[in-house]
């Protein structure tokens, strides 16, 4: 098996690489002290094409593969791994727009995202309804030719900054079949925005939305009516892949500074690194990580293939975030006493990979995807 990224996407990743260190990372500590993305933020991300990965060429993007998206993905994230959900998102987004959206309302609703003038959000999970999202509460009620929005949305990444949103709403009776999606204009007046005060991923705007009788009209819905869920959980296939990735490169960060201070901390008569109880646990958190890495990129290479990519997306969903958060963990540990204070970026690393045990579906939702995979539904939880 070949497990090399290919010459261009070798010099990608260093691209990208160079642009996270220089341009993103010296920010990472003092947005989340001020708890707020900047604004400047999505425009430099599609300046380096960041933003239109998944947006075909012809509306603005790079119509980039799964696995280059999972690459900038884990290279942006070695860096800040908040500023890395203006490019998860955005590919979601993309996903679901092209694989649902018709050409004309693709013209409208892509460029503005590529260039990095419109922050797009997925607007999915309510109070009631995170991973029961299949039973969403949020109504499209019917309004002449159109509907009108009413209900409430929480947990929204990127919900204090998005312009427009990829809105999940019930359309129609109880069940998946029943739920629809809208591409909406979030600076409607009638969107009120509160933001949530997070133990991490401050600098993401994470909010929840009211929708006060929002009107979307018929060229707003993607897709088929009543096909909304399943558009989604195409969507996420994908996206808890990229998602694994992003883990994997806060993780690798977090690892690559704790290696550097066990060669360089001294404490008797040598460095740190000599000892068996510093260097064995990196060696053991190294390798889960290599594990993750390549479940991750296995998943993309599938879907890039055209291959049954679901099982390897929902096992790097719950096991990548899960190794992530050890791997952080261990680092910090490695640090003692220098990386438990506030100004530790460990610190602030750990608080932040912990998120995405949630984001996406918790791992329970993820195991019970494999598992009825791997067992037959009739025989799974």
């Amino acid at each position: 098996m070949h497990y090399a990224f290919d010459d261009d996407q070798e010099a990608f990743r260093r691209e990208v690489a160079t642009f996270a260190q220089r341009v993103l990372a010296p920010h990472y500590q003092a947005d989340d002290r001020a708890a707020r993305m900047r604004p400047e933020l999505p425009r430099q991300m599609a300046a380096m094409g960041l933003t239109g990965l998944r947006i075909p060429e012809r509306f603005g993007g790079q119509g980039a593969d799964a696995v280059t998206t999972g690459i900038a993905a884990e290279e942006i994230s070695r860096a800040d791994i908040n500023a890395c959900y203006i490019l998860l998102i955005a590919s979601l987004n993309a996903d679901i727009l092209v694989g649902n959206a018709s050409d004309e309302q693709l013209a409208r609703w892509l460029p503005p995202l590529a260039a990095g003038t419109a922050l797009s959000a997925l607007v999915l999970t309510e109070p009631e309804h995170g991973s029961d999202a299949a039973n969403l509460s949020l109504r499209a009620q019917p309004d002449g030719t159109g509907w009108r929005l009413v209900g409430e949305k929480t947990s929204i990444s990127v919900g204090m900054s998005a312009d427009t949103g990829v809105v999940f709403a019930r359309t129609g009776g109880p069940g998946a079949r029943g739920v629809s999606a809208f591409y909406v204009d979030l600076n409607d007046e009638r969107v009120a925005r509160t933001a949530l005060d997070d133990h991490g991923g401050r600098a993401i705007g994470r909010a929840s939305l009211h929708f006060d009788g929002v009107k979307v009209g018929r060229d707003e819905l993607i897709g088929e009516e009543g096909a909304g869920f399943v558009s989604v959980m195409q969507g996420f296939d994908y996206s808890r892949a990229v998602i694994g990735l992003m883990c994997v490169g806060i993780a690798q960060a977090a690892l690559d500074d704790a290696l550097q201070y066990a060669r360089t901390r001294q404490a008797f008569g040598g460095p740190i690194g000599r000892h068996q109880g510093v260097a064995f646990p990196l060696v053991e958190q190294a390798t889960r990580l290599a594990g993750a890495r390549h479940i991750c990129y296995e998943a993309l290479w599938r879907k890039d293939q055209g291959l049954d990519h679901t099982v390897a997306a929902n096992m790097a969903k719950w096991f990548a975030p899960k190794t992530a958060g050890e791997v952080v963990h261990q680092a910090l540990l490695t640090f003692g006493h220098a990386g438990w204070g506030r100004d530790s970026v460990q610190g602030q690393r750990l608080r932040d990979v912990l998120a995405f045990e949630i984001a996406d579906g918790t791992a329970q939702v993820a195991k019970l995807v494999v598992a009825r995979h791997l067992l037959g539904r009739e025989f799974a939880p």
